[in-house]
């Protein structure tokens, strides 16, 4: 028998309990990546929010 055929399949990370672990993590850094952009375009003077699309009213809303 192979090595990598006697290696459990990580079973762990299939639990319901490791989603209990990492859903809260994944959300808090989707949560900080808004946060930091929201503060990089708030940054940014107006001639250049209107060269990527976007508008002061955009980033509030966002």
């Amino acid at each position: 028998m192979e090595f990598h055929e006697n290696r459990s399949q990580k079973p762990f990370r299939q639990s319901p309990f490791w989603l209990m672990l990492i859903l809260p993590y994944r959300l808090w850094k989707a949560w900080r990546a808004r946060v930091q952009t929201r503060k990089i375009l708030s940054r940014m003077s107006d001639e250049t929010l209107n060269d990527i699309g976007l508008t002061r009213h955009d980033i509030d809303r966002w």
